[in-house]
Parts: C-alpha cells; structure tokens; sequence
C-alpha cells in the first residue's frame, strides 16, 4: 500500500503557542489556583485530556460569559478561538489572573472588525454557527455585525438603509476558501459596493490546497482530528469535493477500520490543525505496516 503523507498538515503556529502558554501557566507555582480553561484551548480532546493531567480544569459551553461564572478565583485561560470584551472585562471585575492565548491571526480579525465599524461599515461576518471565534468576533460590536453562513442567511438579512449603505465582509479563519469564495460572490450579487476582507489564515489554506492536490489520485483520505474542528472538517470536505477523493475522519489510530482499507492501493493522510502529530504518526506507522488478511 501507498501512504500519501500529505505536507503541510497538523499543528499550526497559533496552537503551538496556545499550548504552550498553558503547558507553561500549569507548571508556573506563582499563578493562583485553581487554573481554569474557558472553553477547549484547542478543538481537540488528546491535548485538553494532556492539560487536565497537569492539573488545568477545562470548562465547555457554548457560551464564553456563562462559563466564566463557574469560576470563583484562581486563573483564566482564553482560547485561541479569542473571547468578546465582555468576557476578559468580566474575568478582570472577579479579580481573577488572565492568559491569553488567542491565536494572533483571529486577533488580526477582531482588530479588523473594530476598525471597520469606526468608519461606519456594518459587518457580514462569515463564520460556521456555534463555533467561539464568531462568538468572540461578534461580540467585539454587538449590533454592528450578522454571521453569515450560507446564501439563505444573506437572504434572510433585515438591514436599516443606513447599514446597507457601507457593508463589509470578514471571515472566521478556518473556514473552507472554495465554500468561503461562493457565499462572498453571493454576497457581491445582493452588495455590489461592499468591501472584502478574506481572513481565512496562511495555516488553513496551504493544508486545504495541499488536500486538493495532493491527494488526487488517491482511493481513500483519512483526516485525523476532532470532530468538533472547523478546519478538520474542511479538510474532509476539500478531499471529496476538489481532489474528488472519499474521505474519513477519525480522532486516532483507534477510530480505524480495516475493512475501510479493502482493495486500497493508495490511501492519503493528514490532519487538522489541532491535531497532535503523534496521533497522526500512529495512522501512518499502522498504513505503512498494513498487510490485508487473506
């Protein structure tokens, strides 16, 4: 069997530092205790599960200031999907000591969207619902921006005729730049006159289009990486709709199912972009180490 080691794929540099800062904050004795995670650092469950080892307490929701009120003293931690203002300013009043891990690009985004509202734009922001970086963009100016998801949601916008007068358009980081083109266009169609910004990162598309070329030819992609990944799961997608590959998606070597490798002469391999290379390392050991039952 062939295994494709698709390059670039795994960590990305705004994950690395995140991790970092919380490896660090867990073994630094003058920070208060208890240590607190507001929301998963990164999308994905081996690193929390590392975290939690070390004694940092990861609290989910899908609300950044809801969670926060769970946390009575001690250290914050923001992710690097980036929280609104109203979370840090909060965490502040309780007195509690902040980290903030917010990967640099999504900072880039939300200075954006501040800016652009300053000189009077209304914001479409594209994002993927229910995922904190829109919650934590939007909540920058409330009121001055939608999130856009699909065509319908343009369709369904209600805007005063002064926001239509200046429109501009932003994007969370880790969305799929094919699907992200379609819904800008459609959005030109509705908005001739509005200004684009594409903020999608360098890290989300180089491993998408190392996806769409890479893996042509391929019989199967397997992705590795957490179901509740944005990009991970773009990765997929950018695999059976531009390499026209099928593609599967598993957290690790344990989610593997041989009768998926049958008849497989060729299988590519990559992962998301919070995804422990060791995990991916594991999956390709196991392909390359492969010999199929008789």
């Amino acid at each position: 069997m062939e295994v494709i080691k698709i390059s670039p794929r795994g960590y990305c540099y705004g994950v690395v530092d995140a991790l970092t800062m919380a490896r660090k904050a867990a073994k630094d004795p003058a920070l208060p205790r208890p240590i607190h995670i507001v929301g998963q650092i990164i999308h994905n469950r081996h690193a929390i599960d590392e975290l939690t080892s070390m004694g940092i307490i990861t609290l989910d929701g899908s609300n950044r200031a809801v969670i926060l009120e769970e946390v009575k003293e001690g250290t914050v931690i923001f992710t690097a999907h980036g929280v609104s203002p109203e979370v840090k300013q909060r965490a502040k009043e309780r007195g509690l000591t902040c980290i903030d891990a917010t990967c640099p690009d999504v900072t880039k985004t939300h200075e954006l969207v501040i800016d652009l509202v300053s000189q009077g734009y209304y914001i479409l922001y594209i994002g993927k619902k229910g995922h904190p970086e829109p919650e934590g963009v939007i909540g920058e100016i409330p009121g001055h921006v939608s999130l856009i998801e699909t065509e319908a949601d343009v369709d369904a916008l209600q805007l005063t005729s002064e926001q239509e007068q200046k429109i501009a358009v932003s994007t969370q980081t880790t969305l799929s730049q094919w699907d992200t083109h379609r819904v800008v266009q459609y959005i030109k169609q509705c908005y001739p006159h509005a200004e684009v910004h594409i903020d999608i990162c360098a890290a989300t598309q180089t491993r998408q289009e190392a996806v769409a070329e890479q893996a042509r030819g391929a019989d199967l992609t397997i992705v590795v990486g957490d179901p509740r990944s944005n990009n991970t799961n773009r990765l997929v997608q950018v695999s059976e709709d531009l390499a026209n590959v099928p593609s599967v998606r598993i957290e690790d070597l344990s989610q593997l199912d041989p009768q998926w490798l049958k008849g497989k002469k060729r299988i590519a391999v990559t992962a998301g972009a919070s995804t422990p290379s060791q995990l991916t390392r594991e999956v390709i050991r196991y392909l390359e180490e492969y010999q199929p039952k008789e």
